[in-house]
């Protein structure tokens, strides 16, 4: 198990993270088997998708918005972050890849992502190759 930091810069990002996991599956030696990744925070999300043009990120991003608004639930009264935890909590904190040939078995336009929804923040990335 492996515990990668990132260091978000905004309210809300998407941040490829697929360079750092390879190099995690590619020093644990395993030919085939499962990847991990999984990020223990309420308000950060980890998918998979396109990291070729920076518009599908901010479309995801303006999607969540329209879906789940800020400022109109009952959390709000707490820490004004209702929404981002409404967003992780449907996005989920984690994604499986499958490895084949010691590589992640991604398609050519998919990316391992971090979706940060209630930043700045230093956020933990835990990745598992079995």
């Amino acid at each position: 198990m492996t515990e990668l930091r990132v260091r978000t810069k905004s309210k809300r990002e998407m941040i490829d993270l697929t360079p750092r996991v390879a190099e995690v599956v590619a020093h644990a030696g395993l030919a085939e088997g499962l990847c991990s990744v999984y990020t223990p925070h309420a308000t950060a999300a980890i998918v998979i998708n396109e990291n070729d043009d920076p518009n599908v990120c901010v479309d995801v991003l303006d999607c969540l918005d329209r879906l789940i608004p800020a400022g109109v639930w009952r959390h709000d009264r707490v820490d004004a972050n209702a929404a981002a935890h409404i967003q992780s909590a449907i996005l989920g904190p984690g994604e499986t890849i499958p490895v084949r040939d010691g590589k992640l078995l991604l398609g050519t336009w998919q990316a391992v992502m971090l979706v940060e929804l209630d930043g700045p923040r230093e956020r933990r990335v835990v990745v598992t190759v079995r």
